[in-house]
């Protein structure tokens, strides 16, 4: 067992693709993984389990037919399975999810923005 830091500082340099997770580390069945947001993404949900987004930098929006929540530097927030949301960051955003392996990082939306999976970094 390696007994090394994971620091996010260090791991958000290497890599600057928007919306396209990296995973950083996993515990049983769940990845942790870091991601720049800006922009709008795509209205979608995930039907299986819940979803966790923590802001380490910036601020970020998600949206819900119902409202808004804004996140900052920070926060965190704890999507419902099954909810259907909006993300979107007027300036650049820098991210943690916590979800199980294997969710697609668009939900049940297929789009152009849909990242591959285990892509660790």
């Amino acid at each position: 067992m390696k007994f090394d830091a994971i620091n996010f500082k260090e791991k958000f340099t290497k890599f600057n693709d928007h919306w396209s997770p990296r995973v950083i580390a996993e515990m049983n069945d769940y990845q942790f993984k870091l991601a720049k947001v800006e922009g709008e993404f795509v209205w979608r949900n995930h039907p299986d389990t819940d979803e966790v987004f923590i802001v380490i930098e910036g601020s970020l929006n998600i949206e819900f037919r119902e409202g808004v929540v804004t996140l900052n530097s920070g926060e965190m927030f704890v999507i419902p399975k099954g909810m259907e949301h909006k993300p979107l960051a007027v300036n650049e955003c820098k991210i943690m999810l916590v979800e199980p392996k294997g969710v697609v990082n668009t939900g049940d939306s297929d789009s152009e923005l849909t990242a591959p999976n285990d892509m660790w970094v």
